[in-house]
């Protein structure tokens, strides 16, 4: 399972927070697809083997939809991968892991709270400046906010690079996503 975070609604759609949802809809473009179901809190569709999941509880609850999917699924924790935007790095910037604390992201904090564990694999996004220094204004302003035009296009070359290592991490596997995307 792929569980891209953001936030729903139109309003929120072309945020900085939403960054996950957008490499969702990069994963099901001219793909053969299910359709999207309400599930556990999340839109969710399946492509093959590969459940793409939307939580729609906001960004500070995502882990009870993921815990809910993954419960309701048998799923492992290593086989989910959690997308989802990160200040601390700068726009454009991709990191792979396949455990770690969640490094202040609330969304991220949720999910390792609820799945009782940091084992899971995430996929951050930078959506901060290219300085790579996190605004000095208030952080939730600045993640709500939509990117630049400026911007837009770093954005979705980004997000196009974040659907290819999603597909490589679920063709392959995360060391070989990580040697080829991170960076």
């Amino acid at each position: 399972m792929i569980a891209g975070l953001g936030n729903p609604g139109e309003r929120y759609r072309l945020t900085r927070h939403n960054v996950g949802f957008r490499v969702l809809e990069a994963l099901t473009e001219g793909a053969r697809l299910v359709e999207s179901v309400l599930e556990c809190n999340a839109v969710v569709r399946q492509r093959g083997d590969l459940m793409l999941a939307a939580p729609q509880t906001f960004m500070n609850r995502s882990g009870f939809a993921v815990r809910c999917l993954v419960e309701k699924h048998d799923l492992s924790v290593t086989s989910v991968l959690v997308v989802y935007d990160d200040v601390a790095l700068p726009l454009g910037i991709l990191r792979l892991r396949r455990e770690g604390s969640p490094g202040g992201h609330r969304g991220m904090e949720s999910i390792i709270r609820n799945l009782r564990t940091d084992q899971v694999a995430r996929l951050r996004l930078g959506v901060g400046p290219m300085s790579g220094v996190p605004p000095q204004e208030d952080l939730s302003d600045f993640v709500l906010a939509n990117f630049t035009r400026e911007e837009e296009k770093d954005v979705e070359e980004m997000i196009q690079r974040a659907a290819a290592a999603c597909q490589c991490w679920f063709e392959q596997d995360i060391e070989t996503a990580m040697n080829r995307f991170n960076g």
